[in-house]
């Protein structure tokens, strides 16, 4: 099935989606975390915390973090569960190289890999994982429901899968608020620090375009998960799923 999403890509051109994302993301690689925080107000470290919250009572030891970026996220989780070993999975190299010199000055090299991915074919076999973890770069793919299934795939029987994703909020004040920024601000910020305003103009355009709630629940069901739940966070702009294969 198509979704919306699917369709919306950063540049003009004829590349396929995922060739575009992977330049997008190498271009605005050395700047991403400071526009990333600037334009979250930090609080995107609160909404990680209430992610890998939810994986700590299972201890998962073998845990890979899909569309990993910078590694921010798989930096938090490495801290909070302690597992035997995470691999950072990610389309970028650019932004996977600005986080392996995040995670030599942690010191947590032993512990933090990092794989070039497409996420639409894994290289990895069934079974592997008994986490995975997905910040704010599930609608980024190409195929979200081949996506789906093949992180369904490379989880234990048992394993979670936790997303966080950017939303539309849909109530007032927060979705007019919100309209205002993601057409006004996000564009006009990233132009200004990333020199990419393709990049961050192609944010928004993508958040609304991406299934939520209810709509993302019966996607990630039809993947094969049977235990599917949602929590919106900070009024709406941002959606957390947990999974269970």
């Amino acid at each position: 099935m198509n979704y919306p999403q699917e369709e919306i890509k950063p540049y003009d051109g004829n590349e396929s989606k995922a060739e575009q994302v992977e330049k997008m993301f190498n271009n605005i690689a050395p700047a991403y975390d400071k526009l990333n925080h600037a334009l979250s107000w930090n609080i995107d470290k609160s909404w990680r915390k209430k992610a890998i919250a939810l994986l700590k009572p299972f201890a998962p030891q073998h845990i890979m973090d899909v569309a990993t970026g910078t590694g921010d996220f798989a930096i938090q989780a490495c801290r909070t569960l302690q597992p035997e070993e995470l691999i950072g999975t990610d389309i970028s190299e650019g932004m996977m190289n600005v986080g392996r010199e995040k995670v030599k000055r942690e010191g947590l090299e032993k512990s933090i890999s990092f794989q070039r991915e497409d996420c639409t074919k894994l290289s990895f076999p069934e079974n592997r994982f008994d986490a995975i973890t997905v910040a704010f770069g599930i609608r980024n793919f190409e195929d979200l429901d081949r996506g789906l299934q093949e992180m369904y795939r490379v989880l234990t029987p048992g394993g979670h899968l936790v997303i966080l994703e950017l939303s539309e909020p849909d109530y007032f004040p927060m979705k007019q608020l919100y309209a205002v920024y993601s057409k006004a601000v996000i564009p006009t910020l990233g132009k200004l620090l990333s020199k990419d305003r393709s990049a961050y103009t192609y944010l928004p355009q993508s958040i609304k375009a991406f299934p939520q709630g209810e709509v993302m629940q019966k996607i990630i069901r039809k993947a094969g998960f049977s235990q599917v739940s949602f929590k919106r966070l900070t009024l709406g702009i941002c959606t957390l799923y947990f999974a269970t294969k």
